[in-house]
């Protein structure tokens, strides 16, 4: 039969309480403590890997990662003995390198608090927790402990060690009134600082640099300590901010990744899902809710009045749920939210409930040993099994319900089946907490108080044939398995939720006959909906008018951009004609300057020939006259070198001299010393011949006591060979003793299976009787505890009315007393709140009236640019028809010349109307006046159009500007208060310094640069005019109004001028040119 093997797959959760827990591997890997492991968990990809703890860990206390980022040191209790294993985490998988022990180093420790690297990685310090506080200094490679010392605490806590990011020997170490620097030399631990001041608590602390250490203290307090003194302190206050009742978050990537979350400020006691995953029961101390899991949200759409619900759970199909309340079990129906039946008969706490595959049954179990089945058509106990001995914690049923298998607190594990214990398997010195039976019923996954997890094949095999994995750092709460059977699921204690990935020994996934099919959809509220789509809607309508806009935009754009062109064309037409005429000018005067630098050059070239001509005549002369010099000097050379032979002649002589003299003294000395060298010699060659004689001595008297001791231990060989050999002897005589008891034995067991097979025939008869007495007495005990339980009842409500009733006569006193001071309170605040309703009133007033202003200012504006376009059209079309009349009457004058002459006044009459008489102009000028009014027409329609638009949006606008307006006047009176008060204090502070300064004698030096009275200039600041905030909205009325009385003057001055200007002062000229067109 093949075992069951698990293998984590992700964990959920992580210990905040183990110091050091969180810390980057790199810049990708975050190392964290959860459960019994440690998880390296990459942020980008998402996966996890796990470094298990040690076998029998209780869980980690410390961690610390090393600064080359190989090495991973982890505190644990093994066995209820302080253990630090070094792991190297560079390797893939990890490896264990060393594990340094407390016993071993004969430390007197609990546990290992805080444990840190050396900056080259080479050692480990460890600090121990209470009761008593030591500092371990270990090499740990060679698991050799190099110094150790024990701290004076004054509660026992501590908080942190670390080394100095530049020495392996300094560590500092700080805790509850500790902080501490010190030094290993010479296998000590010795102080370096000696600590000042008052002890604080302190909970952290880093090091800025070799010899400077900064601590964070509970009061938030950071200092900075260097070379163990004091220099620096200052405060730190964080402010948590207000957060919300509830808030929700969604993710949307698959896998191991938190898809939807929702907080409460309430505990949740119990968790049920729904099979078709779109609800969820959740159990709180007043209720117990059904909610719907939305696509981003969790909705609570229906709650029912269990208290204290601590295990509810949906059946099988769906259709119904249990929910536990005390001894009571409450069915139930999903669809009509129905109160169907309630299950009771349990004396103690129920603590699982689990129901058969077709949902006919419930088995439930509680802490007063019992375990019953229940059928769900009647409310009825089937079965039970009752052990007043065990408490139980879990249940979990077979895939057909015929057998139930239970775990408590005695340290077994139950098959029970028809009211009866079938088989037990003992947990060897370990409480089982959970139990979780796959769908298949051929594997059983059993949780321990240890938070072990143990995988086990059914049927129960032998006692010792299972896997056990370690998992989490507190007892197993809950297990459960998928309903594929590939993924096992557990949460504990601590706080972790595992996830484990369920194979057959040979490494194999187990499968089911029968895929599960998921379903797609999911749920969502239809105002989500609604406003989903009506946003659509108004998005869509934005696009289209941002389309128009734009468009209308792009053909403005164009135009400017095309006469852009035209401008920026001519003016670079024009830079590039004057840059030519400014190339030829330079042209021009560059020939210029090369024919004049030609003539300098040739000019410099003769002066330069003068010259070397001149320089070469002054050197020959030079040359001669130095010629002449080196030949006298020569000569003189000749002289000197003559005289200093002679010198050194002489000089050799004396030093031959001086040096026999000195041979001759170091002779004579030369020969005392070999004299002296003699003489030692000989003190030498006696000391040895003594030397000789002593180690000749010595080694006669060890071969003496060589040779007793050997003699001795000769002769306790032989006691020992006699006593062996006698012993021999007597093991044959009791193993054939223990033969023959061990037959007797057989015989015995034989007779005793005999009186067990007539004992049990026995028990059955008794139980069936016990069980008998037990329900009748089970009946009377409650029929009792309810009679009492009435009458105490009965009891204290008597009590609780007596006292109710004195209460209410003095509230009744007191609530006249304030009744009678309320009243002119009442009346004085109903005359403030009218008068704010008709400011408020008026101020509304004035709003609309702006508003209603600020509208017709803007459309007699537009109006305004309108006619200011026209006219300037019109005055346009004047000016061309004055150039055309003068022209006309330039040539009707020269026409007049030849009045004498008809035939040639005929001619200029017949050229003066071919010229300016055409009969298309009568037709465009009609043309162009239609289609000018229905262009202008167009243009008044989709102003009209968007003027209406602009006031809708001004009307909102204004009401949101007036909300924002009258939030603005609320905060600015605040901040009005807030400034007055700092102004308070500033003026107190500069007192006292003016005080103080007067004291020191320095106010005659400081008379010039003090301010003379600056808080009074800031007290008089306009900003404090604003305290009171009815002066304020009167200000703003007044303010308003005289706006509002500038902006009618302004309409009324657009008014008169548009009044001035004639309107159809551009016409003129068109009717003139139809008159002469006429004759």
């Amino acid at each position: 039969m093949s075992v069951v093997v698990a293998q984590p797959v992700a964990i959920f959760g992580c210990r905040s309480q183990v110091a050091g827990g969180l810390c980057f591997f790199d810049e990708q890997i975050l190392l964290y403590a959860a459960g019994a492991n440690c998880v390296q968990f990459h942020i980008e990809q998402k996966w996890q890997k796990f470094i298990p703890g040690s076998e029998k860990s209780q869980g980690m206390q410390a961690m610390a990662i090393s600064p080359n980022r190989r090495y991973l040191a982890i505190s644990e209790t093994v066995a209820e003995q302080p253990a630090v294993t070094v792991h190297e985490v560079s390797l893939v998988p990890s490896r264990r390198r060393r594990t340094l022990a407390a016993a071993a180093a004969e430390l007197p420790v609990q546990e290992f608090v805080s444990l840190a690297f050396s900056p080259d990685s080479r050692y480990l310090a460890a600090a121990t927790g209470p009761p008593e506080v030591h500092l371990a200094y270990w090499l740990w490679e060679k698991q050799r402990l190099m110094a150790a010392i024990r701290i004076k605490a004054p509660d026992g806590s501590l908080c942190q060690v670390s080394f100095s990011p530049q020495d392996n020997a300094q560590v500092c170490i700080t805790g509850n009134g500790i902080f501490k620097l010190f030094r290993c030399s010479e296998g000590t631990l010795k102080a370096t600082n000696l600590q000042k001041g008052e002890p604080q608590n302190y909970l952290c602390h880093a090091w800025l640099s070799a010899e400077k250490v900064v601590c964070g203290t509970d009061t938030g307090k950071l200092i900075i300590f260097e070379s163990g003194e004091v220099r620096w302190e200052t405060s730190v206050e964080y402010k948590i901010p207000p957060r919300e009742a509830e808030e929700d978050a969604t993710t949307k990537e698959p896998g191991s990744t938190l898809e939807l979350y929702k907080q409460y400020q309430e505990e949740a006691y119990t968790v049920s899902l729904h099979p078709t995953g779109l609800f969820c029961l959740v159990g709180f101390s007043d209720k117990l809710r059904l909610t719907s899991l939305l696509y981003e949200d969790m909705h609570v759409f229906k709650e029912f009045t269990v208290r204290g619900c601590r295990e509810c759970a949906f059946s099988n199909g769906g259709h119904l749920f249990a929910a536990v309340n005390g001894n009571v079990i409450h069915i139930y129906s999903t669809t009509t939210f129905e109160n169907v039946n309630n299950l009771k008969g349990h004396s103690g706490k129920i603590r699982a409930v689990k129901w058969s595959a077709d949902d006919a049954k419930l088995v439930s179990c509680d802490t007063h040993g019992a375990v019953y089945e229940w059928n769900l058509l009647t409310g009825k106990r089937e079965s039970e099994c009752v052990l007043r001995s065990c408490s139980y914690s879990s249940i979990a049923l077979s895939p057909f319900a015929k057998i139930t298998f239970a775990v408590g607190s005695d340290q077994t594990l139950k098959e029970i089946s028809e009211s009866s214990i079938l088989h037990e398997v003992p947990a060897f010195d370990v409480v089982y907490t959970a139990i979780a039976v796959s769908r298949s019923g051929h594997m059983l996954f059993v949780g321990t108080s240890l938070g072990t997890i143990r995988t086990m094949r059914y049927p129960l095999p032998l006692p010792e044939e299972f896997n056990e994995y370690q998992a989490h750092a507190g007892p197993v709460t809950k297990m459960s398995v998928t309903n594929d059977d590939l993924f096992l699921l557990t949460a504990s204690k601590d706080g972790s939720f595992l996830i484990w990935k369920v194979y057959d020994k040979e490494g194999q996934i187990l499968k089911r006959e029968k895929e599960a099919e998921y379903a797609e959809e999911v749920l969502i509220m239809r105002s989500d909906i609604e406003e989903k789509g009506q946003a659509m809607l108004d998005l869509q309508i934005r696009v289209k008018e941002l389309q128009t806009e734009n468009d209308y935009q792009l053909r403005l754009k164009d135009m400017n951009c095309n006469e852009k062109i035209k401008e920026i064309k001519e003016i670079l037409t024009q830079e590039i004609d004057s840059l030519k005429t400014k190339y030829e000018i330079l042209q021009a005067e560059k020939e210029k300057q090369e024919l004049q630098h030609q003539y300098q050059l040739f000019e410099v070239m003769k002066k330069q020939a003068r010259e070397l001509q001149d320089l070469e005549s002054g050197n020959n002369q030079k040359l001669l006259m130095e010629n002449e010099k080196y030949q006298e000097l020569q000569v003189k050379s000749q002289r000197m070198q003559e005289e200093y032979e002679k010198q050194l002649h002489d000089l050799e002589e004396s030093k031959s001299k001086a040096l026999e003299e000195l041979t001759e003294y170091y002779e004579e000395k030369l020969n005392e010393k070999s004299v002296l060298l003699e003489e030692t010699e000989e003190t030498i060659r006696q000391q040895l011949q003594v030397y000789e004689e002593i180690k000749k001595q010595i080694e006669d008297d060890e071969d003496r006591e060589i040779q007793e001791i050997k003699i001795r231990y000769e002769r306790r060989l032989q006691e020992e060979k006699e006593s062996n050999l006698r012993l021999k002897g007597e093991t044959g005589i009791m193993r054939k003793r223990f033969n023959s008891l061990q037959k007797d034995i057989e015989e015995r067991n034989s007779e005793i299976e005999e009186m067990k097979l007539e004992q049990q025939k026995l028990q059955g008869i008794i139980t069936s009787l016990e069980k008998d007495i037990l329900a009748l007495k089970r009946e009377i005990q409650e029929r009792d505890d309810t009679i009492q339980d009435k009458e105490k009842r009965i009891y204290d409500l008597k009590k609780k009315n007596q006292e109710l009733e004195k209460f209410k006569f003095v509230l009744d006193y007191k609530i006249k007393e304030l009744k009678k001071q309320i009243q002119p309170r009442e009346n004085d605040i109903m005359l403030m709140k009218e008068q704010i309703r008709e400011m408020e009133g008026e101020l509304e007033r004035f709003h609309k009236q702006n508003a209603q202003l600020e509208l017709n200012i803007t459309e007699l504006q537009q109006r305004l640019k309108a006619t200011d376009r026209e006219v300037h059209r019109e005055r346009q079309k004047e000016q061309n028809m004055k150039a055309l009349v003068k022209r006309f009457k330039t040539d009707l004058h020269n026409c007049v010349g030849f009045i004498q002459d008809s035939k040639k006044l005929k001619d200029g009459i017949c050229e003066l109307y071919t010229k300016y008489v055409h009969q298309t102009d009568m037709v465009e000028t009609v043309g162009l006046d239609t289609d000018l009014q229905q262009e202008y027409l167009r243009q008044r329609e989709y102003l009209e159009r968007n003027l209406a638009t602009l006031k809708k949006k001004v009307v909102k606008e204004s009401e949101i500007h007036r909300a924002d307006y009258v939030r603005i006047m609320q905060e600015n009176v605040s901040l009005i208060k807030e400034i007055n008060e700092l102004r308070r204090e500033l003026k107190v502070t500069r007192t006292q310094v003016h005080d103080l300064q007067s004291t020191l004698g320095l106010t005659k030096k400081k008379q010039v640069i003090r301010d003379p009275a600056p808080s009074s200039e800031l007290l008089t600041s306009p900003a404090v005019l604003r305290l009171n905030a009815e002066k304020e909205s009167e200000k703003i009325i007044e303010m308003q109004q005289l706006e509002i009385q500038r902006l009618r003057d302004q309409i009324q001055e657009k008014g008169q001028v548009l009044a001035i200007q004639p309107v159809s002062a551009g016409r003129l000229p068109m009717l003139n040119v139809e008159g002469s067109h006429r004759t």
